[in-house]
């Protein structure tokens, strides 16, 4: 036990994985959690500005909490907007997980905020704040907003929000300035701040021609241009959707002598006290009413029939499209609540609505974020729109809106279409299975809105998007400037591959030329993992302005924090947006085979340095044997995952590999790919990090920056400091970290350090870990080097090397992240980290 650290609060560690990673939980999210009260509401604000020096931020910056939702084992999920000078930061913002004592566990943040200087000098760059006073105000605003809106009738009051808007550009990464364009990856651009302006966001929601017209702009508060408008109306795809479900059971309520389409089994509060479906009764699409919940003296409703245009919203043949939509949202609330755990819309349980019968022949079925609730029209291009997926998608919107609240346009509008795609097609699994159970079975069509169609013909199909003929099937730079219906062609793609897997055949559908490792059929993990790994990561690390990459990235983290660094889950992730052009491909791991993990690179050393070389393997059955190979011939006592030696100048082009062996009988072998070994004079070599070995206190090191120091208990590699993360043998979560530039013109970039495991656990279970990784300077991970646990125990310290050249022209951050959960300690201890570059 390290009594050192029992005041120290623990350090926000973006990639938090639970101890029981790679173990299936029953539920991913608890009951809905109480609100936050005043004081502990204040309480977390305190602790996020106590993180702001490490980011490099001023009193100036702060954080405005917004939403909260329930998380796994007592945690709270809350949604906090960045601030500055007290003006929201447009799209950005954190994701912050606290434990039941409001201790921060993890944070995952979409940061444009660390430009903002409101300095003189920053100002006068044109890169800095912009002055926070408008030259005018919010009806002024609005005025602007509804003359370049094409609607004529408010159906809600517009509103204006004063805040800082970051103008973003996308530029291509050092590594990707000369590909072409056409061979460019998600991977190979990111989304930089330009400058800053001071606007208002207006949301106006108005009608034209018995249609509504949601329209979000933004406009300069000094100049009144307007900067960006977009399409907020959140639709299936703009027009319509519809039925067929057989007889089904709904729940409904009796009261006297008469039954009402209320189910109050299913959520609380919320305009009617439980899940709802009301009567519009042809109430105008302008400005819709949802009228009075459906009655019957009878508890037999419908006829199971398409409505007939004209006839009466009441009968049994008006009572079907209440039929379709009660039991869509019954069996959307028991997919979230049954499988995941989440409870209603927002987690929080609260009722919802859906009013049927909008409108005349009206094809459209949308979300209305202003009551949280769904409208469905009857069709005339369609069939009514209450089918089980569309009304799914719809409800998908709604979760959506709680939690991630994708930006309705670009990247994230296509992400924000395809999670409620995904959301329908689930329910659609689940209900066609029987709406029992706490896993999603397959049995859903991949096709959104077939049932619908009058043609037969789909809205979308998942597996292939661009038989559409608008859809896209992979990541392109262009993609974010279509229509998000199109644009989230490819993330539905994605969620099939996860699923189902691909073809390896190019004549198939299945198909994906950008899978080019092996097997070239990508294994699929079946939709109930894809939805768990998928709604952990749009609830629990998107923002509002995630893009494919960040998506890509942080879907990588929900998989390795459900099922582990390393798992067949995670490297589907990984293959599934590799097959839409999002991140590299990666070869598919057989756990029953022994794969290599870490290639020995190739060396250049001076003659009478040390040439090191290193190889890691996974699978098969540990502990391993090495064998070396020095042009082919074994080298005699070479039996370690590192070999080292003096190298000469006859030592020159001599070509290394290693054969990596399991402890089965027979044995499992892999080989290793080939290192050539360099003699001669080097450009001379610079170091990055600063303190590597921590002789000189805690800067520039930021985290848990008390690890650092010399304590009873551990010994230093060098010197007398080091940095001593875990020993505690309760539950926490350290992270220790710095950031370098490595320079776009380096030929090689290493980084080393000296560890030493030790743990009073025992087994072959993993409990405690430490995860070094790559991040950027928002806390994205960009890779992970290596992750150490405490079935790793190992005498004295070994010395670790990495290659970090795949990182060149970037600005990183070399992150050591420790979990260690609620008994016995497990000492990962570091000491001599270096980044050399030359």
């Amino acid at each position: 036990m390290k009594l050192r650290k029992s005041l120290l609060a623990a350090a926000v560690a973006a990639s938090f994985a639970p101890a029981f990673a790679g173990v299936l939980p029953d539920t991913l999210m608890a009951s809905p959690a109480q609100p936050m009260s005043v004081e502990a509401k204040a309480n977390l604000v305190t602790r996020l500005d106590s993180l702001r020096s490490a980011a490099g931020l001023d009193s100036e910056h702060g954080y405005k909490l917004r939403e909260q939702h329930p998380g796994v084992n007592g945690q709270r999920i809350v949604r906090a907007d960045h601030t500055f000078q007290g003006l929201r930061v447009f799209g950005s913002e954190s994701v912050v997980v606290t434990d039941e004592n409001g201790n921060i566990v993890s944070e995952s943040a979409s940061d444009r905020r660390n430009g903002l200087d409101a300095s003189r000098a920053a100002r006068a760059s044109g890169r800095g704040a912009p002055e926070t006073t408008a030259a005018f105000g919010a009806d002024e605003a609005i005025r602007i907003a509804v003359s370049r809106t094409p609607g004529t009738q408010h159906r809600i009051k517009p509103e204006a929000e004063l805040l800082i808007w970051p103008v973003v550009k996308t530029q291509r990464t050092a590594a990707a300035a000369n590909k072409a364009e056409s061979a460019l990856n998600a991977l190979d651009v990111e989304e930089v701040v330009d400058h800053y302006e001071l606007a208002y966001l207006v949301k106006t929601r108005m009608n034209k021609d018995n249609r509504p017209v949601f329209r979000d702009t933004v406009i300069n508060a000094k100049t009144g241009a307007v900067i960006k408008q977009w399409n907020a109306l959140q639709t299936v795809v703009g027009v319509g959707h519809s039925q067929y479900n057989g007889d089904v059971p709904i729940n409904t309520t009796l009261s006297g002598s008469t039954y009402k389409m209320l189910d109050s089994s299913r959520g609380t509060g919320g305009t009617y006290g439980g899940m709802a479906i009301t009567n519009a009764n042809h109430s105008s699409a302008n400005n819709p009413s949802p009228g009075s919940i459906y009655t019957n003296s009878t508890n037999t409703w419908g006829d199971g029939q398409q409505y007939i245009s004209g006839g009466s919203t009441t009968n049994a043949n008006g009572q079907t499209a209440a039929v379709n939509a009660l039991w869509g949202l019954m069996n959307t609330y028991d997919t979230l609540k049954n499988v995941v755990g989440w409870s209603s819309l927002d987690g929080n349980n609260t009722a919802t609505y859906i009013a049927v019968h909008v409108d005349n022949n009206y094809d459209n079925a949308f979300f209305d974020p202003s009551c949280k609730c769904m409208y469905i029209g009857d069709g005339s291009s369609f069939y009514s729109l209450g089918s089980i997926d569309v009304i799914g998608h719809e409800m998908g919107h709604g979760v959506t809106d709680a939690t991630s609240n994708l930006n309705y346009s670009g990247e994230s509008g296509g992400l924000n279409e395809s999670n409620s795609d995904i959301t329908g097609d689930m329910v659609e699994a689940y209900a066609r299975a029987g709406g029992t159970g706490s896993t999603i079975p397959s049995g859903n069509d991949w096709m959104m809105g077939k049932e619908i169609s009058k043609s037969g013909q789909p809205l979308r199909w998942m597996w292939k998007p661009s038989k559409d003929g608008a859809s896209r099937d992979a990541w392109s730079s262009t993609l974010g400037n279509i229509d998000v219906h199109y644009s989230s062609g490819p993330n539905n793609r994605m969620f099939y591959f996860l699923s189902q897997g691909s073809n390896s055949s190019s004549s198939s559908e299945m198909y994906s030329s950008y899978l080019n490792k092996q097997p070239l059929a990508m294994t699929g993990i079946g939709n109930d993992k894809a939805f768990r790994i998928w709604f952990k990561a749009n609830t629990t690390k998107f923002t509002s302005s995630t893009n494919y990459a960040d998506a890509r990235n942080k879907t990588v983290q929900a998989a390795e924090e459900l099922y582990g660094v390393g798992s067949p889950e995670s490297i589907a992730v990984k293959r599934a947006y590799a097959a839409i052009n999002v991140g590299s491909d990666v070869d598919e791991a057989n756990p029953n085979t022994v794969t290599i993990t870490t290639q020995p690179n190739n060396v250049t050393v001076a003659p009478g340095g040390t040439a090191t070389f290193t190889v890691g393997a996974s699978g098969g059955t540990t502990p391993y044997s090495y064998a070396w190979y020095r042009n082919g011939t074994q080298i005699s006592g070479a039996t370690s995952a590192t070999y080292s030696f003096t190298a000469q100048a006859a030592d020159n082009g001599a070509v290394f590999k290693a054969i990596v062996s399991d402890s089965s009988s027979p044995a499992k072998t892999a080989t290793s790919n080939n290192a050539t070994l360099t003699v001669g004079t080097t450009p001379p070599q610079s170091e990055l990090i600063v303190n590597g070995g921590f002789e000189s206190g805690t800067s520039p090191w930021a985290g848990s920056t008390g690890v650092i120091g010399n304590y009873s208990g551990q010994t230093a590699y060098e010197g007398s400091r080091f940095a001593w993360l875990g020993g505690n043998g309760t539950t926490a979560t350290e992270t220790l970290y710095q950031t370098v530039t490595i320079p776009a013109t380096a030929t090689s970039a290493t980084l080393s350090f000296a560890l030493h495991i030790d743990t009073n656990e025992s087994g072959s279970t993993v409990y405690d870990k430490m995860v070094v990784s790559v991040k950027n300077s928002s806390g994205t991970t960009l890779g992970t080097l290596a992750t150490y646990n405490n079935t790793m125990p190992a005498s004295g310290y070994q010395i670790r090397t990495f290659n970090l050249l795949p990182y060149k022209g970037q600005t990183v951050r070399i992150h050591f992240n420790m979990t260690e959960d609620y008994s016995l300690q497990t000492s990962f201890v570091v000491d001599k980290v270096s980044v050399q570059v030359q």
